[in-house]
């Protein structure tokens, strides 16, 4: 039996030992990216490795590591999708969670657990805060929520529960790739400007998680998006501007577009905690993407 390391206190070592789960997915990519930066050893973990839906082999996968901090990147991202698949999403938004979260706790480890804007119902009108309370309006906010009630009640002592917003990067499909696609095969853009929310680059988010993973845990729920706000209708006028694509980009309101997951109408978050990492500007993100992107 693999002897359980003492509690959960932050450690302030040179390098930590991280498992990413999801380490093939846009975020998990820039995660493996940070780690690594920061002379951290990573087991990465991509969903053909490991299913976090599959209890017994979190467990395992876990055991055989021993992580001193688990970051769970792996979620059923498809809102719309979720849906018709509420048992798909749930299982891997609120049970994968679980597992994770029993599985850090069985060993010692930290979790750092990604969760989103979307647990909210987008009816303020000022960002919203750790505070504020929960309403999510589609299957896939909720399963995440769900997701967070079950990191909390299995890992009591030992998890972040990072909110974050909009995410964007270039290990993945996102909304500025495409935009940029639509633009270049010449379709007319039309995008929504009554849903506002704070595009946050993965290249960005990730630092601050490698961070919160290893130095400078913060336990409980913690907002974590990029500065700034805008709408949909906005983003995309700025990726055509700064791209200096020759497209025009309309607005229109939901109602004009309509999806089969709600969205919040308005879903900028913010930190009431003085500890919290602080992002760039969601157009500092989008410069940073956009240089990524001529690289690849």
């Amino acid at each position: 039996m693999v002897p359980r390391r003492p509690a959960f206190a932050p450690i302030n070592l040179l390098a930590v030992k991280l498992l990413i789960t999801g380490a093939a997915g846009m975020l998990g990519t820039d995660m493996r990216a940070a780690a690594a930066e920061a002379g951290h050893q990573v087991v990465a973990c991509s969903r053909a490795d490991l299913d976090i839906t599959n209890r017994e082999a979190v467990a395992a996968e876990v055991a055989a590591a021993q992580p001193d901090a688990i970051i769970n990147c792996a979620a059923y991202t498809n809102v719309d999708g979720a849906e018709s698949d509420p048992d798909g999403a749930g299982a891997v938004n609120a049970s994968g969670p679980r597992h994770l979260a029993q599985a850090a706790t069985a060993c010692g480890a930290w979790l750092i657990h990604i969760s989103t804007d979307y647990v909210f119902d987008g009816t303020k009108t000022l960002p919203y805060l750790e505070s504020d309370a929960t309403a999510p309006r589609s299957v896939y906010g909720a399963t995440k929520l769900l997701g967070e009630q079950a990191v909390a009640l299995a890992a009591p002592d030992n998890h972040t529960i990072v909110r974050t917003s909009w995410l964007f990067g270039a290990a993945g499909p996102c909304f500025p790739a495409t935009m940029l696609r639509l633009a270049r095969e010449g379709k007319a853009l039309t995008v929504v400007d009554d849903q506002v929310g704070c595009p946050t680059f993965t290249g960005h988010l990730a630092g601050a998680l490698v961070r919160l993973a290893s130095v400078a845990r913060i336990p409980g729920v913690l907002h974590v998006a990029a500065s700034g706000e805008c709408s949909w209708y906005q983003f995309a006028v700025e990726i055509m501007r700064e791209t200096a694509t020759p497209v025009q980009v309309t607005p229109c309101n939901t109602d004009q577009f309509p999806r089969p997951a709600r969205r919040p109408a308005y879903s900028v978050l913010r930190s009431a905690r003085p500890d919290a990492p602080v992002l760039p500007d969601w157009h500092d993100g989008l410069h940073q993407y956009l240089k990524v992107r001529e690289l690849a």
